[in-house]
């Protein structure tokens, strides 16, 4: 007695009907048909090269998008679709894009797929940008309720006009080894800069980034740098009411006299550390 088995023709995988039919036999197989069948191994591999470059513009492995796919094409969903590789493809994307936000914001992908967990930005390493985050961040800016009233600033500016505190200003950076002609040249141009800009804040982020004004007074970044914090004051307002804070500036403004100022040994430690030396510049 002779038996026939019959030959069957593997399924045609990259088109949507082949794709189902061996779909549904291998659901038919039972648990193990993932395992053994040579057509299924032949399948992630085509899924692997498939979904490559989708899988890499998420900065994932092309066989983490074949993974998705395999999980996927177990489902109901796939084997009944007009369109298998369609649902597939779209649940690959989801995935990968569900896989990257997940990886950014430091979770699982079950948890990146939640809108609202989605909507936060990538966690970031506070020291990943240029500035402190304290500089720039509104959750860290916490201003002291100033005793004093806000009228106190107005009332105190009469015994020492704008002029006077200028050229004070000039002075006590001439005293501390800064060149009488950088000194006044500095100090002229930051009170004008301060005079268009209306604010602390809004000034002395316009002068950070001033490299002409750094080019004209031929100094490095360091003696410009110190030049804008002692003259402005600290930019974050956590230190608004400190004397760190407010700047030589408003220090004499409101009455503080150079001799005073030069009994701080912050700032003259600072000034004279950073004066400029002949042939400095960089």
């Amino acid at each position: 007695m002779t038996t026939r088995t019959a030959f069957r023709e593997p399924e045609d995988f990259t088109r949507s009907e082949g794709l189902r039919a061996l779909l549904n036999r291998l659901h038919e197989g039972g648990p193990g048909a993932w395992r053994s069948d040579p057509v299924a191994a032949d399948l992630m591999v085509y899924a692997a090269d498939k979904y490559g470059a989708l899988a890499r513009k998420h900065g994932l492995d092309p066989w983490e998008a074949a993974s998705a796919a395999f999980d996927v094409m177990r489902t109901k969903a796939a084997r009944t679709a007009n369109d298998p590789w369609g649902v597939v493809t779209h649940a690959v994307r989801i995935t990968c894009i569900a896989e990257e936000r997940g990886q950014g914001l430091l979770c699982s992908v079950h948890q990146a797929r939640r809108p609202h967990i989605s909507a936060f930005h990538d966690a970031e390493r506070l020291s990943d940008r240029e500035n402190p985050l304290t500089d720039y961040h509104s959750a860290f800016h916490f201003t002291d309720p100033d005793p004093t009233g806000a009228d106190e600033p107005a009332s105190t500016t009469a015994c020492c006009s704008t002029g006077s505190a200028v050229e004070d200003a000039i002075a006590l950076f001439t005293l501390l080894g800064w060149p009488p002609h950088v000194a006044r040249a500095g100090v002229e141009h930051i009170c004008q800069a301060l005079a268009r800009a209306g604010s602390r804040q809004s000034a002395y982020e316009a002068l950070r980034r001033d490299k002409h004004a750094r080019a004209l007074l031929d100094v490095n970044s360091t003696a410009w740098t110190a030049l804008l914090k002692a003259l402005l004051g600290h930019a974050s307002p956590a230190y608004a009411a400190t004397a760190a804070g407010r700047g030589i500036l408003l220090r004499l403004l409101i009455g503080e006299s150079l001799r005073a100022l030069l009994r701080d040994d912050d700032l003259v430690l600072m000034i004279s550390l950073a004066a400029p030396k002949p042939g400095s510049r960089s």
